[in-house]
This record gives C-alpha cells, sequence and structure tokens, in this order.
C-alpha cells in the first residue's frame, strides 16, 4: 500500500469507524486469537467477531486470515494497526487530559514492576491507597522487555524498573536513585564479611543465579559474557525473587542481585561487586509524547518521597 493509499485509508478510518471496534482489532492482532481478545476485552467472542467483520466491512478490506485455531493479520491489516494504535492513544489521552482539567483523582493506574524493582514499593503502595481511596492500582510483575512492550501499546501508565542496557527510542526514563549491583548472601555466610566482594571471591561457593530476562542477570551477561557460566557454580536459576532469596537464606548459596532486593528481608546482607559498571539506576520509564495522569504524578511523588527510595537516593 503506497503512502497515498495509506491517507486515504486513514480518512476513512476517522470517518467511520468507532474506537471499541479498534480496540478489538488491535487485541485481535496482539493475541492472534478471538477467543482470547474476547475474553482480555469482556465482551463474548461473537460479538468480537461481528465488530470486526463490520470494521472490515465499512473498510472494505479484509483485516484478519482466519482458521479453526488462530488469526493473522493480512497486509491491509497490518497497514492499520499502526493507526489503529495511534487513534485509540490520541482518545485516550484526550480523555486523560480533560480529565486532568477537572483534577480527578479516580480511576485505575496500570504500573509495570520488574521483579527485582518489587521490594521498595511496598510503602509507596499502602500510603498512595490510603491517600487515595477512588483510584484502584493495577500492578504487573514482568521482565523489562515485556514491561515495555505493554507501555508502547499503552496498556501500562508507566514502568518502574532498573535502567536497561538497550535504550528505547520511544521511552523516557527518569532515574529515581542509584545501587550497586551486589552479592546477595546470608549475614552468616563468609562472604558477609567482606566490603566488596570480586568474582575471584565467589568461585568458591554455589551459586543460585537470576534467570535470563531479568535485570541483574543482564547486567552480568553482559560484563561478563559467556564466562559466567564457567566462573560461578551455578546451582539453580531463578526468575521469582522472592523464591530466590528464600534460596539464599535458607542455604549457604550467594546471588546477585541489585542491593535494594533485600530492603526489609531479614537475615540477608548485600555486599557490592567489586566490577567496573555495577552501578544499577533505578528509573520512572514512560512512554514520550503522551499525557501523564494526576494519579501517576502523585504515585511518582509519593514513591520519591518514600524511606525506601531516600535510602539509596545518591543525591538524586
Amino acid at each position: 500500500m503506497n503512502r497515498k493509499s495509506s491517507l486515504i485509508f486513514f480518512y476513512y478510518l476517522c470517518k467511520y469507524m468507532e474506537l471499541r471496534q479498534l480496540r478489538y482489532f488491535i487485541k485481535a492482532a496482539e493475541t492472534h486469537n478471538f477467543s482470547e481478545a474476547a475474553k482480555l476485552m469482556f465482551v463474548t467472542q461473537s460479538t468480537l467477531s461481528q465488530q470486526i467483520k463490520q470494521l472490515e466491512d465499512e473498510l472494505g478490506v479484509q483485516l484478519f486470515h482466519r482458521n479453526s485455531h488462530d488469526v493473522s493479520l493480512t497486509d491491509e491489516g497490518m497497514q492499520l494497526l499502526p493507526f489503529a494504535r495511534e487513534t485509540v492513544s490520541s482518545a485516550d489521552n484526550c480523555v486523560e487530559q480533560m480529565n486532568g482539567l477537572k483534577n480527578l483523582l479516580t480511576g485505575t493506574l496500570y504500573i509495570g514492576v520488574t521483579y527485582s524493582f518489587s521490594p521498595i514499593l511496598t510503602e509507596t503502595m499502602l500510603d498512595f491507597c490510603r491517600r487515595y481511596p477512588k483510584v484502584k492500582l493495577q500492578v504487573v510483575y514482568k521482565t523489562m522487555e515485556e514491561l515495555i512492550q505493554m507501555l508502547q501499546h499503552r496498556e501500562l501508565d508507566f514502568v518502574l524498573a532498573y535502567k536497561p542496557i538497550e535504550e528505547y527510542a520511544k521511552i523516557e526514563s527518569k532515574v529515581l536513585f542509584r545501587n550497586p549491583l551486589s552479592v546477595i548472601v546470608r549475614e552468616d555466610h563468609p562472604l558477609a564479611k567482606l566490603e566488596k566482594a570480586s568474582i575471584t571471591d565467589l568461585e568458591h561457593y554455589d551459586m543460585a543465579m537470576p534467570a535470563r530476562g531479568t535485570q541483574p542477570r543482564q547486567i552480568l551477561d553482559s560484563i561478563l559474557g559467556n564466562d559466567l557460566e564457567s566462573r560461578f557454580n551455578v546451582r539453580m536459576d531463578l526468575n521469582d525473587l522472592n523464591i530466590l532469596l528464600r534460596v539464599v537464606q535458607k542455604s549457604n548459596y550467594f546471588s546477585i542481585l541489585s542491593e535494594s532486593s533485600v530492603q526489609d528481608v531479614d537475615g540477608l546482607k548485600a555486599v557490592p561487586l567489586d566490577i567496573e559498571n555495577n552501578m544499577m539506576e533505578g528509573c520512572i520509564h514512560t512512554l514520550k509524547g503522551v499525557y501523564t495522569k494526576n494519579s501517576a504524578n502523585e504515585f511518582c511523588r509519593i514513591l520519591k518521597e518514600s524511606a525506601a527510595i531516600k535510602k539509596y537516593n545518591l543525591g538524586l
């Protein structure tokens, strides 16, 4: 489809469609399944299918290839998807700005959080809910890559995570605090006596490794590369932070996580890892050019003033 055809397509898109049809279309495109999309949109499959068929009839094109198991986008559907996302995003942005003018602190606040960031949030979540009982928090825990994808699709208002190694052109990252990548051990572990722990210090002990996809693991992979597995005696890989910390609590294993991972965890100590570029930056990640809800601004303000953040805030 050439530029002229694309502009015509967008003109008819704006003229004829309903936002709900575009929302159904986007969700079906993301899930590749009408049934799953309907569940996520809280409608029946027949309703979603009818609305998408109506959208196809109004546009005069087929948007999906259909079979008995799943669906996939046609060329026209692939052309429509970015326009649909832009249209829905603009509409949502308009609603948020109007609500902002009325200074409303209601509705639902959608927050994405990485596993390694989660320990420092409890205080802020409880404080926010106490102050603003009309706002519901919807908190999603996933890997950084998954959360950034959800943020780009406007499924989240913001993401709380350490700054990733990879830069995202559409994402703005504001640093909240810094803390070092650290060796996590029991307080009675021999490594707990060290002011800093080198890679050589760790070679004599068993390790519970944070799984691939977690931010501490990404930093380790970027620094040590293929030497990671050979240098450490890795006994297990875990992507659940709570289980990983319990394993360390009940064994002589060590792990490598951010210092803040042991916030309010009894019996564990964080010993800074003595390697270059080991400083992790805790950030608020938002989508550039998108209106920020008043509730999101207020949550972030409370977070910045929390004791957990101030503990690790190095002059920011």
